[in-house]
């Protein structure tokens, strides 16, 4: 069996990921493959940080922007989307580069997945009827009573995965967290993981820059028209960070700078919660954010260890 050679850019937001894949694309020939959870949905693309499109242009660049605002996406499928992409990337001769910050998703990748069962739809549909009705915080405390081990790993306010793993606790009569435990088949890839590091100090005051910037190119105009199509607070798409922020200020429930106060505590927290998650990875080959040099050394001894 052919073993796949990838290359991971992983890191917190704000950490350059986007720039460091162009450089090591135009270097070395590659393809980027998305793995951030948030990136994923089409419409919001400034307020996710979504590559731009001359940023887009440099190289191919997969599973940006393509999931509507109302669906939900698991990591199981986008382990399989993930799959197909890299293996695509690597048919058209270019070196398959995996960008995100999202641990989770890239754990089902490269680790393989866990063996959970289906979900039951008309479990799944009565549980996206309870979160629209009483909120993603009621059915947090929820799961604390029955997967306490996997409420204590997600937000209070990340209805997407609460009600995941209610739905399959539901279906399943187990924890998620329990089956989380089962290892599945090991993908047959070949991979060398490169983390981005920046102080959190400094990159607070770039992630401050940065939505300062990301509301005057047009996030407030973004998310206008994410609401006027969805009209739905409890959509998917819509519950990753900067989104409740922007949308709290559009029906005037606070001011712009309350908003956007609040958009960067919400955004250092997640950054925070990321550089604990990748430091535990023991693979992953820091590299000082935005300091291409030993990336790109560190990739290429890589590449001539293969051949």
């Amino acid at each position: 069996m052919h073993r796949l050679s990838i290359v991971v850019v992983a890191g917190a937001t704000g950490t350059g990921k986007t720039g460091a894949a162009i450089h090591l694309a135009r270097k070395f020939g590659a393809g980027v493959v998305n793995f951030d959870s948030r990136q994923v949905y089409e419409g919001i693309p400034l307020i996710t940080a979504q590559p731009s499109s001359e940023e887009q242009a440099a190289c191919p660049h997969r599973l940006y922007g393509f999931l509507p605002l109302v669906e939900t996406i698991h990591a199981s499928r986008f382990a399989h989307l993930a799959h197909e992409a890299l293996a695509r990337t690597d048919a058209e001769g270019l070196l398959p580069l995996l960008v995100g910050g999202t641990g989770m998703y890239l754990k089902a990748i490269v680790e393989g997945l866990s063996p959970i069962p289906e979900v039951d739809v008309d479990v799944r549909e009565r549980i996206l009827g309870e979160c629209a009705q009483k909120g993603a915080n009621r059915l947090h405390e929820e799961l604390v009573l029955v997967d306490p081990q996997a409420a204590a790993r997600i937000h209070p306010n990340d209805p997407q995965r609460i009600c995941r793993a209610l739905e399959v606790y539901h279906s399943s009569g187990r924890p998620i967290s329990q089956w989380q435990q089962q290892k599945g088949e090991v993908p047959p890839y070949r991979v060398l993981k490169i983390g981005l590091h920046r102080e959190l100090d400094e990159l607070t005051a770039d992630l401050a820059r940065r939505i300062d910037l990301m509301v005057t190119h047009g996030a407030l105009e973004e998310m206008r028209t994410a609401w006027e199509t969805v009209r739905d607070r409890n959509a998917p798409g819509l519950s990753g960070i900067g989104c409740p922020e922007l949308l709290e200020y559009l029906l005037g429930e606070t001011s712009l700078d309350d908003a956007k106060g609040k958009w960067l505590k919400n955004t250092r927290a997640y950054a925070q919660r990321q550089r604990t998650w990748f430091r535990r990875d023991k693979e992953i080959l820091w590299h000082a954010s935005r300091v291409h040099d030993g990336m790109v050394a560190a990739v290429e001894r890589w590449l001539k260890a293969k051949s």
